[in-house]
């Protein structure tokens, strides 16, 4: 199946908001992203269509195996390559802007690479 970018974000918003203790309702993706509830109900629906997520009937949000495995590793990517720009001299906001904006399209190749420079330090 292929998961595009913002499928991916929504699934990395979702892991990050359980990780701060809510359960995670749509209204809560809207805020986080500053949207309104009605602009992300369609991706909502996607999402579970896909069954990458479940949405209990108290209406919170939970990943399903395969959309919490897609989230750690897009959170995962977010983590590393923000610490790597900020390492190499890029101030903080910018690093977590650029991580976000490449940590889906980088290739597994150069992302290995990246972590094999980071370890060799």
């Amino acid at each position: 199946m292929a998961i595009y970018e913002s499928a991916e974000d929504y699934l990395e918003r979702i892991l990050m908001l359980q990780k701060k203790g809510i359960s995670v309702r749509s209204i809560d993706i809207a805020q986080s992203f500053n949207y309104s509830r009605a602009s992300i109900s369609r991706a909502i629906n996607n999402l579970k269509k896909d069954q990458l997520i479940e949405i209990h009937e108290n209406g919170t949000i939970v990943l399903t195996d395969e959309g919490l495995k897609i989230a750690q590793k897009i959170y995962n990517r977010h983590l590393i390559l923000s610490d790597f720009f900020i390492k190499i001299g890029v101030p903080e906001e910018i690093a977590i802007n650029d991580a976000c904006k490449i940590e889906h399209d980088l290739s597994e190749e150069t992302f290995k690479a990246i972590i094999n420079h980071i370890n060799k330090k």
